[in-house]
Order: C-alpha cells, then sequence, then structure tokens
C-alpha cells in the first residue's frame, strides 16, 4: 500500500490536510495493522491528502502515564511534539482512542496544540461532506452492536458519530445493558492491557462479551484496537469466534465499499 510519509511530502513541498497518527497497536500488532489497512483504503478512496509520520513516530506515552511513569510519558511526548511542531501539524486523526484522547488532552499543557479527531469523527464528517459514501453492502439488515471505548466515549463524549456510521450500513444498531455514559471498560484500560488480571470472580472482558453476546448480534462492532482485542478474546472463550466477527467501525466501512 503506498502511504506517503510527512518527511516525504514536505520534501516535495507539499503539506496533507491531515496527519494519521497510526500508534502502536495500529503499527505493530498483526491484528490491528488490518484497522489500518482499512481505514487507509478509505482515505486512498476519498481522496483527502494526508500523511504518517513513519519511523517519526513514538508511542504516545499513554500506556506509562496509566501506569504511573509520569516521567517517561513527558519523554516521549516531548519527542513526539517536537517532531509534530517541526512540521507545523496542526491536524491529527487517529483509530486509537488512547492516542486521541493523549494527543487531545494532555499534549497541551507540554505545547503540542492540535485539531485531534478519532477516526469515526473524521470519517463522519467525510460522510457529511460528500468525500465518501455508504451503501449497506454486506451489512444491511445485520445486527450490530457498538461498544463504546472508554477514552472516546465516557473520556470525551463522543457517542453518536461510530454509531451514525454503524446506521449509514441499512444495520439495526442494537444496544447493550452497559452503553454510552454507561458503558462497560473491555477491561485493557489503565495500561491493563500489558500485564495479567488480579485476582476475581470474572474477567473484565468476560462481563463484556457476555453483554454483547445477550443481544444477539451478528456483528460486534468496536473503535478501539486494544478493544478489539479484549471483546475477541472474549468472543472466543465463548466459542463464539466463526458466528460472531469483531470488526473496527473502518473495517465495516472498507468492506461494506468493497475497498
Amino acid at each position: 500500500m503506498e502511504i506517503p510519509t510527512l518527511a516525504s511530502m514536505i520534501a516535495e513541498g507539499k503539506k496533507p490536510d491531515v496527519l494519521f497518527w497510526v500508534g502502536c497497536a495500529g503499527s505493530f500488532d498483526e491484528r490491528a495493522k488490518k484497522i489500518t489497512k482499512a481505514f487507509v483504503k478509505i482515505l486512498n478512496n476519498s481522496g483527502i491528502s494526508y500523511a504518517v509520520l513513519g519511523t517519526e513516530e513514538s508511542c504516545t506515552g499513554d500506556p506509562a502515564k496509566r501506569s504511573g511513569n509520569e516521567f517517561l510519558f513527558q519523554m516521549q511526548a516531548i519527542a513526539n511534539i517536537q517532531v509534530m511542531n517541526a512540521y507545523e501539524v496542526t491536524k491529527i486523526v487517529t483509530t486509537c482512542p488512547h492516542c486521541f484522547n493523549t494527543l487531545k488532552n494532555e499534549y497541551p499543557e507540554l505545547g503540542g496544540y492540535y485539531q485531534v479527531e478519532h477516526h469515526t469523527q473524521f470519517l463522519k464528517r467525510l460522510l457529511e461532506e460528500g468525500k465518501i459514501t455508504l451503501q449497506g453492502g454486506s451489512f444491511k439488515g445485520k445486527r450490530i452492536t457498538f461498544h463504546d471505548p472508554c477514552y472516546l466515549g465516557r473520556a470525551n463524549k463522543v457517542y453518536e458519530a461510530p454509531r451514525d456510521l454503524i446506521k449509514k450500513l441499512d444495520a439495526e444498531l442494537v444496544e447493550m445493558k452497559n452503553c454510552k455514559s454507561k458503558g462497560l471498560c473491555c477491561g485493557a484500560g489503565g495500561a491493563q492491557m500489558f500485564k495479567e488480571p488480579e485476582k476475581g470472580n470474572k474477567e473484565i472482558n468476560i462481563e463484556r462479551t457476555e453483554q454483547a453476546i445477550e443481544v444477539k448480534p451478528d456483528v460486534i462492532a468496536v473503535g478501539c484496537p486494544f478493544c478489539n482485542t479484549m471483546i475477541t478474546d472474549g468472543v472466543k472463550s465463548k466459542e463464539k469466534e466463526n458466528s460472531i466477527p469483531v470488526r473496527d467501525i473502518s473495517e465495516l466501512i472498507a468492506e461494506a465499499e468493497n475497498l
């Protein structure tokens, strides 16, 4: 796939409309790479001018901050801010709510001021501007439930953008009993993704997956690579992986549009 880097575009005297912040999961995790590719296919099809930082992109520092290492977070953040400010970056889109929250809410106090959008917000705007069109395709009439990522939903109050996109697929949106402002964490937030769970009666991702299965969905939609991993593991534990796929919103759109 041809994905332009910011350095190569600047060298050609061009400046992209938006920087696509890929994130660690989207860069290195095999499952999350599929989300990155789906989003890039949509970007390429929309005609939007975009670029990535490539090897100049480092972790935003979110896991370090959540696990209590503020010093490491600030080191990582300042390094990223210096790179982006040197390129005069103003607009960022990311497929990861953790990156979204950190870039949007925590970088300003360190000198990083950017307009940051989660990819569901960005895609909804492209749809409204006529840059992309949506047909139901293979999802027409399907029952789709959406799991709200904590850092997209409760932390930043973004609830409607992903749901509007699902509805545009001519799918039936079915809500879990814990949704929107009462959403339940997938179990990966606060750097829990990278450690074993503490002892308890039930793992959080299993509880959340059971809530999803309760509404009898054809597809479980997510908007976060961490949530994707946790819910996918939950579905596998229930031996439902062949009947209930877990898909990112961008994957649903790319598949519906046959991109």
